[in-house]
């Protein structure tokens, strides 16, 4: 779907507190949804995977997710697919176009253990979930968890490659959930702010904020992972059972206010300057929400903090 700018604008002057409510209960409603579905499905799998790209939200929306099964009765486990990271030999690993290892494969990671896992867990067997150190780009197994499901329990795969059919194909009956920021904001027919560049200003705050990452260092990422989501994600979302927009519409006017001023300062001989200076426009085009004001269990949070 998508969203009106102009709708968008006269929430934010009317009531802005009012409008960032009504805009979460629409959230909230998708999660319920989502938690609908995992339940309907619990007698055939108690394995949920959920993928999306980078700054869609997947984390805070499994957080949700988990808490309103909670609500109903039904525990689970968050499983982050990051610690199934395998440390490959450089001789032998995935290469980008540019001849740099591909982080964004899903050969970098253990699919041999996240499909025996899978099994395992249908079963009612214990595993041990590793733990991936990226500081030191090897696995702690003394750092792992034991995970044995009970009755009325499941396990949430969360990942990137979660729907990859490699790891699909041999667990047909897993609830599959895809997360991304999908709805562009229009101005009547024309495009005021790409689906796109809500995740890459996601992903660019963030950074900022908790990994110490400028915008440049992000801009130097951005390229090789939206490569990676358009050969390794995006081709398996249809695959999933539900299709889940996190774009929030007053997000945009929340985010002008962290991103604007990181964007501004790209140094001039980058290659995307001229795009970012399109993005840091649009943001002009908004009207603007202190952050203060987010409400605290916003999806937002995951970004700002």
């Amino acid at each position: 779907m998508a969203y009106q700018l102009e709708e968008i604008n006269r929430a934010v002057r009317q009531d802005k507190l009012g409008f960032m409510q009504a805009c979460d209960a629409e959230y909230q409603k998708k999660v319920e949804r989502a938690a609908d579905l995992i339940c309907e499905n619990m007698k055939k799998s108690p394995v949920v995977l959920l993928s999306g790209p980078s700054g869609s939200g997947k984390t805070t929306t499994a957080y949700k997710i988990r808490a309103e099964l909670e609500r109903r009765g039904v525990g689970s486990y968050a499983i982050s697919m990051d610690d199934y990271f395998i440390h490959r030999d450089p001789k032998t690993a995935p290469r980008t176009p540019d001849g740099e290892i591909d982080y964004e494969s899903p050969e970098m990671m253990d699919l041999a253990l996240l499909d025996r896992h899978f099994a395992q867990l249908t079963r009612g067997e214990e595993v041990l979930v590793p733990h991936f150190e990226f500081a030191r780009q090897m696995r702690n197994d003394s750092k792992g968890r034991r995970i044995k499901l009970g009755k009325d329990e499941i396990a949430i795969f969360e990942g990137i490659h979660a729907l990859n059919t490699k790891l699909t194909a041999r667990h047909p009956h897993a609830t599959r959930l895809y997360i991304s920021a999908r709805s562009n904001i229009m101005e009547g027919d024309v495009v005021r702010f790409k689906a796109t560049w809500m995740r890459l200003t996601r992903r660019a705050v963030r950074d900022f904020n908790f990994r110490g990452t400028d915008i440049v260092g992000t801009l130097d990422m951005w390229a090789n992972v939206r490569r990676g989501e358009k050969l390794y994600i995006s081709p398996y979302k249809h695959t999933a059972h539900m299709l889940f927009d996190s774009a929030l519409p007053y997000e945009v006017s929340v985010m002008a206010c962290y991103a604007r001023p990181l964007m501004a300062a790209v140094p001039q001989e980058n290659q995307r300057r001229h795009e970012l200076l399109e993005l840091v426009r649009a943001f002009d085009s908004f009207e603007t929400i202190e952050p203060g004001l987010v409400p605290k269990d916003s999806l937002l949070h995951e970004f700002i903090g």
